[in-house]
């Protein structure tokens, strides 16, 4: 006999949590209190409820007492709802016969009075039991998934997580902005606490997701938008043109030495220190080894002309590969799973002006100096500062400070996060200081030292060793003392309560991580969420770190939280894992826990679809009483129930399954709120 059209069996299991319920609920007496509520034939109480035990306990009744819904008084349905639902599928019941009461941190956690919170779990497990006797029996529902899926961002996280992806045999689409693959990566000199060769380590990868088979590389491209569900994606990528034919360049160089702008823009790989022309390749190593055009500095594409004779290096290319015709093209693919690992910013020092950022040349950014120190940079790994704009004269510092923190844990800033790799890539940096320029005097001033991971605590120790000063102290303030190169850092040594003023021809700027300035637009395109620090939120910190409330897209990388070059690796591959996982077994189940449409109620009014979060409502045409009229129709692979629609809807024609009106209300009705 089907469930429903039997009488409710209830069994009432009550979860001690440890001591986390248990010390402040009267778990006994909930028990006792359970057991007498209409329709409950067994109640019961186990230490560990989320144990084997617990859940063979719950197995052992459906099958000896003909249990037939099931209610669990533990922690948050997020956190073992789904276990539960196991337990009761594997005894041969409907999964979605269960309710759950959060008796944690609704009650328990939050009340330190057992009387008070004994009475209010007695309520909590009340108006469970009279919703569970209106349960229904739902069934989940599988959808295809295309074995595809799109990566969005090129820095190491996107490069490691397609390379996974393409060497399990499945087709990856990488898309990235900017024309070369390699992220922040590629801009670093060094690594900690090993000192490997960044581009060493990196280079081998961009090359092999540039030439590897299932990988196709959209560089120099942008997500435009994206439609569908969790295995059904429908992507269009931009594909933005470079005004160089891609096929035919063969990278050679000659257009970009004979651009007439060559050495005057300032080059955004380099952070600004460096120059290129209007035609570039970003850095040496760049993959793919074709030039680009930049369409906002190029005098023919933003004047008509370029000198008496036309475009220089149209003129120099061998190949004929300039095409200033060459336009945007739009791409559309379909995927299963999609990838987010968008990458972050660096921390915008105009924020703490009394740093002199802007005004003072030689005060810069940990990721400038690591520009300047890199053999691929504009002073090819030699630390001279105060050059011309031909590259000509500076002179080299001698005495060095940098500075912790600097948009990190700042409350007056709104940063009260820490960014995770400053302390260390400050460290890296003074060694390298110590390295080209032994006889420099090299302070370091701090708050607090975050050597966290593997073999960190030993590098910052040999730091020390090396004649690097740490002085504790977070400086106030940085101005210049006269017409020369010398700044003065005001700071007081908070070790010894003493005021002291610094002089230094070069400070560096340990700045923090923060979420791109670009977020907005992966937020509206996947409706994701953030965090309170900005990051893009997990769908759960420690079971999910990956997985995104919009199930089929994963999150790699810094784009979740500032984090180093080992764990943005490990992430990657974790979403990597997650993503295959789907396109491995080739179906993907849909929440059951959908809303669902009365059409005769519905009145075609669209207010449900307006407030839709995920875009899961659209109007269809039905036939009523031989009229055409529009109704909402619901797409429940899109849909995550959560209810949006229902509280905007005039007729109450469109309700979530298990959170109808007619369950919730008595429920309310028990817990004795007025409405």
């Amino acid at each position: 006999m089907d469930n429903l059209n039997r009488r409710p069996r209830i069994g009432v299991y009550i979860c001690h949590c440890g001591i986390n319920i248990g010390s402040v609920v009267d778990v006994p007496g909930l028990v006792e209190y359970a057991s007498r509520l209409p329709g409950v034939v067994v109640a019961r109480e186990y230490t560990y409820m989320c144990s084997d035990p617990g859940q063979n306990l719950v197995k052992e009744d459906i099958k000896n007492e003909g249990l037939n819904r099931v209610i669990v008084a533990s922690c948050s349905p997020r956190m073992h709802e789904p276990t539960f639902r196991k337990t009761l599928k594997e005894a041969g019941l409907n999964p979605y016969y269960l309710e759950m009461a959060n008796i944690r941190e609704q009650c328990s956690w939050v009340h330190p009075d057992k009387e008070q919170a004994t009475h209010k779990a007695r309520k909590l497990v009340e108006a469970a039991v009279v919703k569970a006797m209106l349960l229904e029996a739902l069934e989940e529902k599988e959808v295809d998934v295309i074995p595809a899926c799109l990566v969005i961002g090129a820095g190491i996280a996107g490069i490691q997580a397609s390379l996974d992806i393409a060497d399990a045999g499945f087709k990856v689409y990488l898309v990235e902005k900017t024309p070369s693959v390699g992220g922040r990566m590629a801009q670093l000199d060094k690594t900690f606490p090993t000192l490997d060769c960044s581009a060493c380590i990196l280079t081998p990868k961009m090359v092999d997701v540039a030439n590897h088979p299932n990988i196709e590389l959209m560089s120099y491209s942008q997500l435009e938008s994206i439609e569908g569900y969790v295995g059904n994606f429908k992507a269009t990528v931009r594909k933005k043109a470079r005004f160089v034919n891609f096929n035919t360049c063969t990278g050679c160089g000659v257009c970009a030495e004979n651009c007439r702008l060559a050495g005057r823009i300032p080059n955004e790989f380099d952070e600004n220190i460096g120059m290129r022309g209007a035609i570039y390749l970003p850095f040496p190593q760049a993959v793919p080894a074709k030039y680009t055009i930049d369409p906002e500095r190029c005098l023919q594409l933003t004047k008509g002309k370029c000198g008496k004779e036309g475009p220089a290096c149209a003129a120099a290319c061998g190949p004929g590969s300039i095409d200033f015709e060459q336009e945007d093209e739009l791409v559309e693919i379909e995927i299963g799973t999609v990838i987010v690992a968008t990458g972050y910013d660096v921390f915008d020092c105009t924020r703490k002006p009394e740093y002199g950022w802007e005004d003072i040349d030689n005060v810069m950014t940990g990721l400038e100096f690591e520009r300047l120190v890199s053999a691929s940079g504009p002073t090819g790994g030699h630390v001279i500062l105060g050059r011309d704009k031909k590259g000509e004269g500076g002179y080299e510092p001698k005495k060095v400070a940098f500075i912790h923190c600097v948009g990190s844990r700042d409350k007056s800033v709104g940063n009260e996060y820490c960014s995770r790799v400053c302390c260390m890539y400050l460290a890296k940096q003074a060694h390298l200081v110590r390295d080209k320029l032994p006889d420099a005097d090299i302070a370091v001033f701090y708050m607090d030292v975050r050597a966290f991971g593997k073999g960190f605590e030993e590098f910052y120790d040999r730091v020390r060793r090396e004649g690097v000063r740490y002085i504790r102290g977070n400086p106030s303030e940085i101005y210049r003392t006269g017409e020369d190169h010398t700044v003065v850092i005001k700071v007081e040594d908070t070790l010894t309560g003493t005021p002291m003023e610094y002089e230094a021809d070069l400070v560096v700027l340990g700045v923090g991580l923060e979420p791109r300035r670009d977020v907005r637009e992966i937020i509206d395109l996947f409706k994701l969420s953030q965090s309170t620090d900005g990051f893009f939120m997990e769908a759960h910190p420690k079971l999910r770190p990956v997985d995104t409330a919009s199930d089929g897209v994963y999150l790699a990388g810094c784009c979740q939280g500032p984090k180093d070059i080992p764990d943005t690796v490990a992430q990657a591959k974790g979403a990597a894992s997650s993503a295959l996982i789907l396109m491995a077994y080739g179906k993907v189940k849909v929440e059951a826990l959908v809303s669902v449409v009365s059409p005769d109620e519905c009145r075609g009014c669209g207010f449900c679809m307006e407030v839709c979060p995920f875009g899961a409502i659209e109007l269809v045409d039905q036939n009523r009483m031989g009229n055409i009229v529009q109704v909402a129709q619901v797409n429940e692979a899109l849909c995550k129930g959560c209810g949006s629609c229902a509280a905007a809807c005039l007729s109450g024609a469109i309700q979530p399954r298990s959170f109808k009106d007619e369950q919730i209300l008595p429920q309310i009705a028990v817990l004795g709120v007025r409405i």
